[in-house]
């Protein structure tokens, strides 16, 4: 597994206690994502998230330095929270296909859960530095990479009809699905249950590859 810490933007503080400089952080993510979703990240200010923490302006700068440092967290902690959710889901089995399966039904689920969250991500990334932008990109292109590596697996093992320059176009067709149960609910969940459309999706991709 990639470690994406290495290439994290540093987040400048005078605070030399890690566990609490994260513990501040996350609880400003969380008075923040809230915020952003409701009023949009451009409306949202710096002072209306302190008063949501229910700390000073003064103090919450001590531990981020601008607004976009806040989005720059809250991108990171949407991208942990979906790749910890599929990790978990891969380790729970061995077979190629069943991997396969756990892997799409963790992601799909991961997604719902976050629906709002990850269309902040695609609606606001725009307004990260060009540092923070990479950073952010190369998390998504890192849950991508997790699908590739169960395909390649399964093409190896023979489990898997894939060839090999198209591995990497279903691993994003995957994904792509995942995320069309976010952009799409409005119209999608007038007709199929997050379970349907979870089986169905399922069902197409290894119609596919199998």
């Amino acid at each position: 597994m990639e470690n994406f810490n290495r290439d994290k933007k540093p987040l400048p503080t005078e605070i030399k206690d890690q566990e609490l400089i994260e513990l501040r952080r996350k609880q400003i993510v969380d008075a923040a994502v809230d915020l952003f979703i409701k009023k949009g990240f451009h409306q949202t200010t710096v002072r209306e998230i302190a008063k949501k923490f229910g700390l000073s302006i003064g103090t919450l700068y001590v531990y981020i330095k601008s607004k976009e440092d806040i989005l720059y967290l809250v991108c990171d902690a949407i991208h942990n929270g979906i790749e910890t959710e599929l990790r978990k889901a891969v380790e729970e089995h061995r077979d190629p296909q069943n991997v396969l399966i756990a892997a799409i039904k963790g992601y799909f689920r991961a997604i719902d859960q976050i629906q709002d969250s990850l269309l902040l991500i695609y609606q606001e990334t725009k307004s990260l530095d060009k540092e923070a932008m990479k950073y952010v990109l190369k998390r998504e292109e890192g849950i991508t990479r997790i699908f590739e590596e169960i395909l390649e697996r399964g093409v190896k093992e023979g489990a898997f009809r894939i060839e090999k320059n198209f591995v990497k176009l279903m691993a994003n067709n995957v994904v792509v699905l995942g995320h069309m149960w976010a952009f799409r609910r409005w119209l999608l969940k007038k007709y199929y249950t997050f379970e349907e459309y979870t089986e169905k999706q399922i069902g197409f991709i290894l119609k596919e590859i199998t």
